[in-house]
């Protein structure tokens, strides 16, 4: 059901809007993605809560993408996560590989992203557990 309703027109064309912005944004050196994320926010206030979310999140992976466009093609890094991305993209674009650097990028950070939510997705359920465990209010008779 979830991916019936996340898969609709709507929320994939929102999905790409955010991706779309967010990588403006995040090229934007200075502007790291929970400052792009809250300048952007009330443009989701009149969406449903899912669409406003799908591009919340959209945007946000779009803006951490977007530092890397910089970090590449001038050596500025867009935001903190894309100063490592300087060191190796930027010798490529002098080189005259920049956009290969900009793909390899685009790549990495897609496979890092999918192991990163799979691993989260696994070891939710257990931790989730623990914390409600941990929360309960202990009896004290008095």
């Amino acid at each position: 059901m979830g991916f019936g309703i996340a898969l609709t027109p709507f929320n994939l064309m929102m999905a790409v809007a955010g991706v779309l912005v967010g990588m403006l944004i995040g090229a934007l050196p200075g502007i790291g993605p929970p400052s792009g994320v809250a300048l952007l926010l009330p443009l989701t206030f009149g969406m449903e809560p899912t669409s406003g979310i799908i591009m919340l999140a959209a945007m946000y992976a779009g803006t951490m993408y977007g530092g890397t466009i910089t970090s590449v093609l001038i050596n500025t890094p867009g935001e903190s996560a894309s100063v490592v991305t300087c060191l190796d993209g930027y010798q490529m674009a002098l080189q005259g590989r920049a956009g290969p650097a900009l793909g390899i990028a685009a790549i990495g950070s897609f496979i890092a992203g999918c192991i990163a939510t799979l691993v989260v997705a696994y070891f939710a359920p257990p931790l989730a557990e623990n914390v409600t465990e941990s929360a309960k209010v202990p009896d004290i008779t008095v």
